[in-house]
């Protein structure tokens, strides 16, 4: 507590950093990763295609994709793009097949329901099997935001900065108040993007509350 009443500008700051390298990429990806899934469950024979590639993405050491984005992207290596770039891609092979498991799980009769009563292609996708897979990708999507938010720190070591700057300097120079009040930060983040999630996901499914007050 000694050291974070000294410098808990500097935490807020890094924190503030954190929640964008970590956040913007988890909104892109989830976006992304809506076509992608439709995809897979629109025509059978691109769902293990979508699974493996977007699975073989999730592979690659956080590390190397962050080394590589400058490359790739044309940006310098300090650049928090890089990190969003390639956060937005973990996001994307996280989420792919959550969305196309998701869309999958709605029943086959609701499909026909909506489809009878006039609700066809993108209206139905966004209308009707969308809102019903929410339980399903809000699932996934929490899975992702921790995800993000732990992989991110590892960006501290190619000099971008946000809170894994307090995990390396204060194990490099042995200052436990500073290391605490990294690990600290980092998890209330995670909870704080967790929780958010799951409020999102109960707006988004009011008849779901209905339903539990009911019973």
């Amino acid at each position: 507590m000694e050291w974070l009443a000294g410098h808990w500008r500097d935490v807020l700051d890094l924190g503030a950093s954190h929640l964008y390298l970590a956040g913007v990429p988890l909104v892109v990806g989830l976006v992304l990763s809506v076509p992608l899934g439709w995809v897979a469950k629109r025509w059978g024979r691109a769902y293990p295609v979508v699974v493996t590639t977007t699975g073989l993405l999730y592979t690659v050491p956080s590390l190397a994709l962050f080394v590589v984005m400058p490359l790739v992207l044309g940006t310098k290596i300090l650049d928090p793009v890089n990190v969003v770039v390639a956060m937005t891609v973990y996001t994307v092979a996280l989420m792919a097949r959550t969305v196309a498991d998701g869309l999958r799980a709605v029943p086959d009769h609701v499909e026909q329901a909506a489809t009878a009563m006039g609700y066809k292609g993108l209206r139905r996708l966004f209308g009707v099997e969308l809102p019903l897979a929410v339980p399903v990708i809000a699932a996934g999507l929490r899975v992702a935001a921790v995800s993000n938010v732990s992989i991110v720190s590892v960006a501290s070591i190619i000099g971008v900065s946000q809170l894994g700057d307090l995990l390396i300097d204060g194990y490099n120079r042995v200052i436990w108040g500073e290391l605490a009040t990294g690990i600290v930060a980092t998890v209330v983040l995670a909870l704080a993007l967790d929780a958010l999630i799951v409020l999102g996901s109960r707006m988004l499914t009011p008849w779901r509350r209905a339903a539990g007050g009911h019973a």
